[in-house]
Order: structure tokens, then C-alpha cells, then sequence
């Protein structure tokens, strides 16, 4: 690796500041066409509302008999005894995906 001077380093900020002030001026350029293009806001050409969101899916409030036998069993083989279940709460929780998101992402090569 070839030993930085502060010449070197001088040349090299110089070489970014140019950079940087040609990316300032394409930006304002562009942000100015952008602006030139969009239709003007009056009352003859107002954008229509948006379209209604659809209902979000009910949530299942009942736990269903095969589920309940299912939850009861899997706590039965966790716990080595027959459980009687007096309450089941639902609870929307992300968690899992999020985890599932976490390990997915983990799995990539990033520097392979």
C-alpha cells in the first residue's frame, strides 16, 4: 500500500469536492425538471382520492376444537402430564416473522 502525504490526501479532497459539487448541480437540475413537470394544482385538474383500503381480515376470536385437542396434546408431550387448559388468549405478535426475517438475512454471503 503505497504511503499517504498530505499532498496526496489534498488532491484526493479536491477530487471529491469537484465530485461533489457537479452531483449538487445534476441534482438541482433534475429536481428542477422534475418540478416543471408536474401538473400545477388548480381547481379543473385536482388529483382524484385515492382509493379506499380494503378491510383488513377479521380476527378469529374462537379457537377452534382441533386446535385446542392439538395445543393440549403438544403440552401433554412438553410436559410429561395430561394439562387441562382453562384459558387461551390470542395474541398477534410479529415476532416470528420478524425472527424468520433475521435468519433469512443472516444466511446471506455478504462478502463472498
Amino acid at each position: 500500500m503505497a504511503k499517504m502525504t498530505m499532498r496526496n490526501l489534498a488532491e484526493i479532497l479536491e477530487k471529491v469536492q469537484e465530485q461533489l459539487a457537479a452531483l449538487s448541480k445534476r441534482l438541482e437540475r433534475l429536481e428542477g425538471e422534475a418540478a416543471a413537470k408536474q401538473p400545477s394544482v388548480s381547481g379543473s385538474t385536482a388529483v382524484p382520492p385515492a382509493k379506499e383500503a380494503p378491510p383488513a381480515k377479521p380476527v378469529k376470536t374462537e379457537v377452534a376444537e382441533e386446535e385446542l385437542i392439538a395445543i393440549s396434546a403438544a403440552l401433554a408431550a412438553y410436559l410429561g402430564v395430561r394439562v387441562h387448559i382453562k384459558q387461551i388468549r390470542l395474541l398477534s405478535s410479529h415476532a416470528w416473522a420478524q425472527q424468520g426475517r433475521v435468519s433469512i438475512q443472516a444466511s446471506h454471503n455478504l462478502f463472498g
